[in-house]
């Protein structure tokens, strides 16, 4: 029961959907914070998370429950379009995008090196958002370990990567100035984005997996609401809009644009 309770407070707060298969995963990814918070079982723990004091602990458990799988230029097709189609075709202003899903950083990171490459470091705005604090947290610190680089452009790893050293060997991290470019902001998709609308280009990359059509569908009028005329929403490659009621025509598989401000 205290399963199904969590399970749905996760749908309720984060739109995310815990399959009824997954009791095993959700043990083993809380079961620490029980012991480290003095908690005997699940019911104490959920009480003290659903309650004011909890607000913090909270968002523990939405980090610990959350998936956040990701790699640099994952589905690189995604950023060749973005520079070979999408950043000609824009007026000569300050290019401005939204990384819905940063994770850990290195979705938001390859989208910069692409900007900064194509635009410069002046013709361009990147803000990063994420539901989870924790993940931010490493996103914002831009350090990673060399097995995430396969798909990085080898000169964007010499231009835009330090290799570390001593301690940190094995490792890498991005850039000072290119990360100082990147706004990092906890967000959550199932609210409105306060006060930064305008966006050319919103990447939301393997994650609508996890919602159900009812969340998709707000989630998307969301997104939607923040496009510039004429902006591009690009999704992962095996997502899919079918059956949702949105001003958005799709171009090539998971990039859409809205017709609202079509030519």
């Amino acid at each position: 029961a205290t399963f199904n309770r969590i399970r749905e407070f996760v749908y309720q707060t984060a739109g995310i959907i815990i399959s009824a298969e997954k009791s095993a995963m959700v043990v083993s990814r809380l079961w620490r914070r029980l012991d480290k918070l003095g908690h005997a079982g699940f019911d104490s723990y959920f009480a003290f998370v659903t309650s004011r004091e909890g607000a913090t602990e909270c968002g523990h458990m939405l980090d610990l429950l959350t998936t956040n799988e990701t790699y640099f230029f994952r589905e690189p097709a995604h950023f060749a379009h973005l520079k070979n189609q999408i950043l000609p075709s824009l007026p000569g202003r300050p290019v401005r995008v939204w990384c819905a899903a940063a994770s850990t950083g290195e979705e938001p990171y390859s989208l910069a090196m692409v900007l900064h490459d194509s635009l410069g470091p002046r013709g361009w705005e990147l803000l990063a958002t994420d539901i989870s604090g924790k993940v931010l947290t490493h996103a914002r610190r831009g350090l990673y370990r060399m097995e995430r680089l396969e798909q990085m452009p080898p000169e964007y790893l010499k231009r835009y990567c330090r290799r570390g050293v001593d301690e940190y060997e094995g490792m890498l991290v991005i850039d000072r100035a290119l990360r100082d470019q990147v706004r990092f902001e906890q967000h959550n998709l199932l609210q409105p984005l306060e006060d930064h609308g305008g966006f050319d280009v919103i990447f939301l990359r393997n994650v609508l997996i996890y919602f159900d059509q009812h969340t998709k569908q707000r989630v998307l009028e969301h997104l939607v609401a923040e496009l510039r005329p004429g902006g591009w929403i690009i999704t992962g490659h095996c997502e899919s809009l079918f059956g949702l009621k949105l001003p958005l025509q799709q171009l090539s598989p998971s990039i859409y644009r809205c017709e609202t401000y079509l030519d």
